[in-house]
């Protein structure tokens, strides 16, 4: 019997994918993509060159490019887990705590809004500058070492010859604005399309994925579970976008972390998108994460409070996260602000396991290997 999806489940999948047309016109990337899959939405006003995207890669993991020389871009957004960094949330270059788990890199260009929690952070140049420039919390550092850290890349080969290449012309080329398009460049070549779920669905190989994982796909797309509603789309994300596709106006949910003395708020260190409008029904709406590696990319949710894949299946099992004590304490499953479809589920074991093994499935192992997205100056 073929391994095929169901009628159902397939049309469903079509449906993520080749969702409602934009009037947008596509821009090429001049990266060529696998199974003729379509291409992401580039900026006008920075169009992808090899050469922006080559001297993005050297600023991206240069330590110098932080106030005190100490972080990198790469020093959050590591290879080996998938451009993350393993921890529960992030430290910046001046050892503070964030309040966030360091989201993936990979597949951003096709990803709109870019942030946990905010509708107005839609570009890459725009995200950038809070990494480079933010003091609360501090990341980077780059503030008030402007002067010194375009110094240091000025006299640093092989950066003039980059930056004359990717601005030939320019009389300064050595710039903050130059330098932000040059990251956003590199940024959009991390692409991940070569995992066992993309060979089955789009490369027609009915072998790739096991019967296990089959039925947890079967499952992922079902009615019954529902969670293709958040993580929908090319990036199983409903902030999917591409030049045929535009992005879900309601990227946002309350899954039912937390619900503090349940009366429906999460913790005030970060409240997700009630922090940008105000409003009661936004609180502890946070952006449904790309699924992509997501085997690689532990811990979990927003704050990096869920350390397994089983734990996170467990929570939208049980219709929400309830934690009986703790300064946090709260019956998640009854926040009055959670999505329609986070409800509770029968799972059977078999089903875990399936729904496991699924998302392992859309693990890239070539991302990890690919040497045109590793450390330039480790061959210098």
């Amino acid at each position: 019997m073929s391994k095929r999806l169901s009628c159902k489940a397939l049309s469903c999948l079509l449906f993520l994918i080749n969702a409602a047309c934009s009037d947008k016109p596509p821009q090429k990337m001049s990266i060529l993509l696998p199974f003729d899959l379509p291409q992401a939405v580039i900026p006008q006003d920075n169009p992808l060159t090899k050469e922006k995207v080559r001297l993005g890669r050297y600023l991206f993991y240069d330590k110098r490019l932080s106030g005190n020389g100490s972080m990198s871009c790469a020093s959050c957004h590591q290879p080996a887990l998938a451009f993350t960094d393993g921890k529960r949330v992030a430290v910046g270059s001046t050892g503070e705590l964030h309040s966030r788990n360091t989201p993936t890199l990979v597949n951003v260009a096709y990803m709109h809004p870019l942030t946990w929690s905010s509708p107005l952070i839609q570009e890459l140049e725009q995200q950038i500058l809070i990494p480079l420039f933010s003091d609360t919390p501090v990341e980077m550092g780059v503030s008030e070492h402007e002067h010194t850290i375009l110094e240091a890349l000025r006299t640093q080969e092989p950066y003039p010859a980059l930056f004359e290449a990717a601005w030939p012309g320019q009389e300064d080329a050595f710039d903050f604005n130059n330098i932000v398009m040059a990251i956003a460049s590199f940024v959009r070549s991390i692409l991940s399309f070569n995992s066992d779920f993309d060979l089955y669905a789009y490369g027609a190989q009915d072998t790739a994925l096991s019967d296990s994982q089959l039925r947890g796909l079967n499952l992922f797309m079902s009615e019954k579970l529902e969670c293709h509603h958040c993580h929908g789309g090319i990036n199983f994300s409903q902030s999917s976008t591409h030049a045929l596709n535009n992005a879900s106006d309601k990227p946002f949910h309350n899954t039912g972390l937390y619900n503090l003395h349940n009366t429906g708020d999460y913790p005030e260190v970060d409240r997700g998108l009630f922090d940008v409008t105000g409003l009661q029904e936004d609180m502890g709406k946070f952006k449904a994460p790309s699924l992509r590696n997501v085997a690689l990319t532990a811990p979990y949710m927003h704050d990096g409070s869920v350390d397994s894949l089983r734990e996170v299946l467990d929570i939208y099992a049980a219709g929400g996260r309830d934690m009986r004590a703790g300064v946090y304490a709260g019956d998640g499953r009854l926040n009055p602000h959670k999505s329609v479809f986070v409800r509770p589920l029968q799972l059977s074991e078999t089903d875990i396991e399936d729904l496991l093994q699924f998302l392992h499935a859309l693990t890239d192992k070539s991302i990890l290997m690919n040497e045109n997205l590793g450390d330039p100056w480790l061959n210098n």
